[in-house]
This record gives structure tokens, sequence and C-alpha cells, in this order.
């Protein structure tokens, strides 16, 4: 484990959390992250494998899930309590993506699945355990949208599914707030991942998304992790129903693009004010 992760510590105390789809990308890298901070996981993932590998690191909990069954999610929910105790935080991190087409090209069921997975599954996910967690009088829900939900991008399907996370969010915190329940989301940018490093390398990508953002860089999975951490914490107690943007700036750099783009850093001599 990185001893940088150790250096600060939440207040979790070994409150039990649940990463759903924690056995690969952002989902794994805030499992171990929590763990580092005191956290007891369960590790929830479509693909047993995953799961099992992360969570046998962690010494937490495995579980094989399909987000989009919502009976599955309903039996887990129950069966994780049952074994582990009350669930003090979720982490809702599964996701399907989609191929960048026009809608005339993309097909239906392609729309249904990323919605129905996206969207409809973090619901299942949420009136699992957040009902569970109101029942208790406490609990704390960070669900992942994306950065596609606040700009306009050529995935209709997955953009419009993780908008409808950002607005579940808000209503499930109005919803269960006077129970002890809060409920945030995360929207990160492109996010160094194995997917999207493999992207670059293969040039799939038609620029460098570093490009377009005002940091001049792409966010580190540990950066997305890190904020994840913070809003189920207790260090985020008054926070609910935010929707916390964690882009390198990508959403404020893409309007300079008529301006001949986001300007570049000073040299050295300019930042000294020109003195020789």
């Amino acid at each position: 484990m990185d001893p940088a992760m150790t250096q600060q510590t939440s207040t979790a105390d070994g409150a039990l959390a649940v990463v759903i789809g924690g056995g690969n990308g952002i989902g794994e890298e805030t499992a171990r992250l929590m763990a580092a901070r005191g956290w007891r996981l369960a590790v929830a993932d479509l693909d047993p494998d995953a799961a099992e590998r992360v969570a046998g690191d962690l010494g937490g909990a495995a579980l094989a899930l399909d987000i989009a069954a919502a009976g599955a999610v309903e039996r887990a929910a129950a069966a994780i309590e049952a074994a582990h105790g009350p669930v003090g935080a979720l982490v809702v991190a599964a996701a399907v993506f989609q191929p960048v087409l026009p809608p005339a090209e993309l097909p239906l069921e392609v729309w249904e699945r990323t919605v129905h997975v996206n969207l409809t599954g973090t619901y299942y996910a949420n009136r699992a355990f957040g009902t569970r967690m109101a029942r208790q009088g406490r609990g704390s829900i960070v669900n992942i949208a994306s950065i596609a939900a606040i700009g306009s991008v050529p995935v209709h399907a997955y953009a419009s599914s993780k908008a409808g996370v950002v607005s579940l969010t808000l209503n499930l915190a109005g919803e269960w707030g006077r129970a002890g329940v809060r409920v945030n989301c995360v929207s990160p940018g492109s996010t160094l991942v194995p997917r999207v490093v493999e992207r670059i390398r293969s040039g799939r990508y038609a620029a460098d998304p570093a490009e377009f953002t005002a940091l001049g860089r792409i966010v580190q999975p540990r950066e997305v992790a890190e904020s994840i951490e913070f809003l189920a914490s207790d260090r985020a107690s008054a926070i609910t129903g935010v929707n916390l943007v964690v882009d390198a700036g990508w959403h404020v750099a893409g309007t300079w693009a008529q301006y001949g783009g986001v300007r570049p850093a000073p040299s050295p001599l300019q930042a000294a004010g020109g003195a020789a």
C-alpha cells in the first residue's frame, strides 16, 4: 500500500463502505484509498475475479453484482448488512460506455442498455442501500456521474444517463436528508484509468484531452478517489445534494476556444517581471 495514502486519516473509524464497480478504474482506486483511510470495505463488481482481487488486497469482502438487476442489488444489500453490519457509505462507480455515433446510427439497444445500467442501476443501488441507511438514521452515498452530464458531447446515451444521475442525487438528498443520509455525486473529467490511457496511446481520441482543460492535464484516478472519500466521510458532514466536478477545468476551458484557447503559463522570464 502506498505510504502516502495513510498520511491523512478520515473519520471512518472502521465504518463499512460498499463500492459498487470497485474492481477496476475509479472504483478500485476509491476502494483502496478508503481502506487506507480506515474504512472496512465490501467490493462489488460485475467481474467476480476483479472484486476478489481488490477485496483480497484490502482484507475486505467481495461480491459479484450486476447493478442492472434490481433483485440482485436488493439481495446484495441485505446480505452485506446481515454479514457485516450497517453500511456507512455507498459508492456507485459501475457504468457502461457507448460508441461515439450520431442518433441515427446508435442502436436502440445500446441506448437502452446504457441508460438502464448507468441511471436505473444507480437508482437500484441507492434505493436498496439508502433505504436501509435511512432506517438506521445515518449514512452517506456518493454516485459517480461525469462531465458529460454538464456539457454538450456526442455520446447521447451516456451523457443523458449521467445527467440523470446528477438529478437523482439531488432528489434523494432531499428525500433522505432528515433521516441523516447525505447523497452527493462526483463528476470526473477524462481520468487516466487504463481504458483512457489505452485510448490515448492508440490514437482513438481526435486530440489530446489535456488540450481542452484549464490546467492543461488529465485527471489522475487518485484525485477523483480523494473527492469521493471526502464526500463519503464525516469531514463532509454538512454537504449533501452537490455535484462535485473533478475535471482539471474542462468545463471552464471549452468556451475559451473561440478566443484562441486557454492562455499558456508565463515563461520564467515573464513571471519574474521581465528582469534581466
